[in-house]
């Protein structure tokens, strides 16, 4: 995995000078749905450095695409000269924030601690710890876990409503749904407010941000702050990103794209953002790269002028898998695509790199001595043996980007030092063979 402190992926970031004003540039950006009073975060932003936080649930071993949204906003603010708290749940993370639908799974405190720990590095990746400004990590349990039950609804309780409570959209969605809610759950707000009361307190922090869902846990904070201190503070909330056609983004046949390369290759990383829609490219540009607005305006134009040549998708690819796994991690994963497609040597690729890339694919796991016909009705390149031995035959069968040229051939001989093999039908079509 990359990290922002890499002086290449530095160089890289800086103030857009199209925007004198960083409030203009969140909101070109469409970094911003909801916020606390415009004006006066307008003026802030502007005013001299301050201390703002994000706060991030170990529900999970790893953050994703969701959660990276608020890292980059939040390296937006560091590199315009706030100090960045990166918070990481570890008594939040054990209650988890309500769902709309129904209650979640609690995880043991053994497993919260361990992710807390993942999510550290991560965030970590995505913010300098060096300078006046440098990041400083918290995790909330450090402070809740001394306090007791009658100090928690003494000290905190007392300043919430539960009036107010209710009418919180996951609360109130959650009252209205067959499952109703735990009174654990329906306390997560309190909770997470009073992790925005603490760092007040601590660091001075005035600024929240976190997803537009998030809108009802940020503003507890706020309003829990002007109750017990008498002071305004702000929050803003990002858009929730989705696709052209509506559909959630981040999802790959129901499951996440995670930032860790353990859960999601860099290969798979790269392809995701490579496969971007014409209709969401640009938008995916303004939210997820540092590159300036000059840039992207040019894209923008080949995307409507050219969007054949996909430069906008190549680009979106590159500067994000770069930004999450390094630029080695994404040189690997291009030259493993170019070589999948016959554009490059496979033996010369990476092996980690060639087998997460097979992964990905139609794949099958045979004998060191399997026909190829076989292996093409295995991995669904084929219905039957009789369309493979077709294929064959008509010269459109690659094992390893050299054509099959009779139909009794086996693999033996061709499978690549690392145990693997590429077969692929016509131009595109490509599916994986692991040899035990």
């Amino acid at each position: 995995m990359g990290s922002v402190s890499d002086p290449e992926i530095l160089a890289r970031q800086a103030n857009d000078p199209s925007f004198p004003d960083l409030w203009d540039e969140l909101r070109w950006r469409g970094l911003v749905h909801v916020s606390t009073d415009e004006d006066q975060l307008r003026e802030l932003l502007a005013s001299g450095s301050i201390t703002y936080y994000c706060g991030f649930d170990p529900t999970a071993p790893s953050l994703h695409l969701g959660n990276l949204v608020q890292l980059l906003l939040m390296r937006r603010l560091q590199l315009a000269g706030h100090r960045p708290l990166g918070l990481v749940g570890g008594s939040t993370g054990l209650i988890g924030d309500p769902r709309p639908t129904a209650e979640r799974t609690l995880n043991t405190k053994d497993v919260v601690a361990e992710w807390v720990g993942y999510l550290q590095e991560q965030v970590s990746r995505f913010l300098s710890a060096e300078g006046p400004n440098g990041v400083t990590l918290v995790n909330n349990l450090d402070w809740t876990a001394p306090m007791s039950a009658i100090d928690f609804l003494r000290d905190i309780g007392k300043f919430y409503r539960v009036g107010t409570m209710l009418k919180k959209d996951a609360v109130s969605a959650r009252l209205n749904s067959d499952a109703g809610i735990s009174y654990t759950e329906f306390s997560y707000q309190i909770l997470q407010g009073m992790d925005y009361l603490e760092l007040y307190r601590s660091y001075g922090c005035v600024l929240q941000t976190g997803g537009s869902d998030q809108w009802g846990n940020l503003t507890s904070g706020t309003d829990l702050i002007r109750r017990a201190e008498g002071v305004g503070v702000h929050a803003i909330g990002t858009p929730l990103i989705t696709n052209s056609d509506g559909t959630k983004f981040g999802k790959s046949e129901g499951n996440a794209v995670w930032l860790d390369p353990r859960l999601t290759s860099p290969y798979a990383f790269y392809q995701f953002w490579l496969n971007t829609d014409d209709g969401d490219v640009i938008s995916r540009l303004k939210v997820f790269t540092f590159l300036p607005r000059t840039e992207i305006e040019r894209l923008a134009a080949l995307v409507a002028t050219e969007p054949f040549r996909r430069e906008a998708q190549r680009t979106l690819a590159w500067e994000v898998t770069s930004l999450v796994h390094g630029e080695s991690a994404t040189d690997a994963a291009i030259s493993a695509a170019q070589a999948l497609f016959g554009q490059g040597e496979l033996a010369g690729l990476d092996p980690a790199t060639l087998e997460s890339a097979l992964r990905e694919l139609p794949n099958t796991t045979t004998a060191p001595h399997a026909p190829v016909a076989q292996l093409l009705v295995d991995t669904g390149l084929t219905a039957s043996l009789g369309e493979a031995r077709r294929a064959i035959k008509q010269g459109g069968v690659y094992l390893n980007n050299v054509k099959v040229d009779d139909e009794t051939q086996t693999i033996e001989g061709s499978v690549l030092p690392s145990g693997v093999a590429v077969l692929r039908r016509g131009k595109k079509t490509l599916a994986g063979v692991f040899v035990e």
